[in-house]
């Protein structure tokens, strides 16, 4: 029997569901298949967007001759197959997870994308700027790809034409995560076995929801990253949902703990010295209690964090003078405030005239100046 997903597969633009930036009336894509434009482009984003469709629709509409490839299996000699065999159409090669390609095999489809004898259309779910080398890179438009909204992923499981359940219909659509391929393989086992898809039916087939989370890709970095900022941005609710998205994803607590002490020093800093003693108090926490016991003491230390004061001039006076160091060298020490443990060193005038408090400055002559942390506290 024919997968499921193939069955329903979009032929059409019009029958794709999603990246209405890219497929809707002024996009980019729908006008280059209007307008029979050939270029080479990478589809990047996350797993059941539709990056296979949208290629095979592309070539479909420029008349090409589509070559689908995977660079987890794919070599060499697979492209030299491609570029020698012989057609009319235009060739096209569609190379999913195309960051598996070395430094290598990405400079090998250099000369041919150069010169068009092959229309490259790349997949990937990794951060093209990181893995796609950057001659091959500079001669690619890539074009982003988004999780599908809870309404796009109603929209496929009608598509399937099954009878499932209003209910089911809405715990499939949270549950997709926005993968379209997910939800489809879920109700590909399911439609064997059951004429209704109800939510009874979906717990046999679901025994545990994972939330996709890749420790060392893009989603890793963009949650840490909304992390930090909801409690720069005094939002504790936030903070604590991308927390709990971390900790069920299986990110190391260690590395969450860690990020706080960072950030007790770097933003909250002279406004509330004592959150440094909660982070790193947390951090020994985890190290001692392990989860999943300390997810409550990295709640609590997130919640204080993102509610406490911000003053990030501490940090930023350090690496204003930290500029100052790397760009005039060491230069000449106060005497004043030169350490005197000898005789001669007394005679020479280390240590000479200094007072405790005064308002003559210690710094360097060349940086008489210079204010960084005081001109921030006033």
């Amino acid at each position: 029997m024919t997968p499921l997903a193939e069955q329903i597969r979009p032929q059409t633009l019009d029958e794709f569901i999603g990246q209405a930036h890219l497929v809707g009336d002024n996009g980019p894509l729908r006008a280059a298949i209007v307008e029979k434009h050939r270029f080479s482009f990478i589809l990047w984003g996350p797993p059941g967007t539709g990056k296979t469709t949208l290629a095979r629709i592309y070539a479909r509409g420029l008349n090409g001759e589509l070559f689908e490839l995977s660079a987890v299996s794919a070599g060499k000699q697979d492209i030299k197959r491609i570029v020698e065999y012989e057609t009319e159409a235009p060739k096209m090669l569609f190379l999913d997870e195309i960051h598996r390609f070395n430094k290598l095999q990405q400079d090998i489809l250099l000369p041919y994308v150069e010169t068009g004898e092959i229309t490259l259309i790349g997949a990937t779910t990794e951060n093209p700027s990181f893995e796609i080398i950057a001659p091959l890179l500079s001669r690619l438009h890539v074009f982003s790809l988004y999780a599908l909204s809870t309404e796009e992923m109603t929209e496929v499981i009608d598509r399937t034409g099954l009878a499932v359940t209003e209910e089911a219909r809405r715990v499939l659509a949270e549950m997709g995560e926005g993968d379209a391929r997910k939800i489809i393989s879920l109700l590909e086992e399911a439609r064997h076995l059951y004429e209704t898809i109800d939510t009874n039916v979906l717990a046999h087939f679901v025994k545990s929801h994972q939330i996709q989370y890749d420790k060392e890709g893009d989603e890793h970095y963009n949650t840490i990253s909304a992390f930090i900022k909801s409690m720069r941005a005094s939002q504790p609710d936030a903070a604590l949902y991308y927390l709990a998205r971390m900790l069920e994803g299986g990110e190391d607590p260690k590395f969450i703990a860690r990020r706080l002490v960072i950030f007790a020093g770097e933003d909250i800093g002279l406004a509330q010295s004592t959150a440094l003693v909660v982070a790193n108090e947390t951090f020994r926490a985890v190290e001692t209690v392990g989860l999943p016991e300390a997810q409550i003491n990295l709640a609590h230390c997130t919640a204080y964090l993102a509610q406490a004061n911000k003053d990030r001039s501490a940090y930023e006076a350090y690496f204003e003078a930290l500029d100052d160091v790397k760009r005039f060298g060491n230069l000449a020490i106060p005497y004043q405030v030169r350490n005197a443990p000898t005789r001669l060193m007394k005679e020479m005038g280390y240590g000479e005239g200094y007072e405790k408090y005064t308002d003559e400055s210690f710094l360097p002559a060349d940086l008489q100046d210079r204010a960084y942390l005081t001109k921030r506290r006033k």
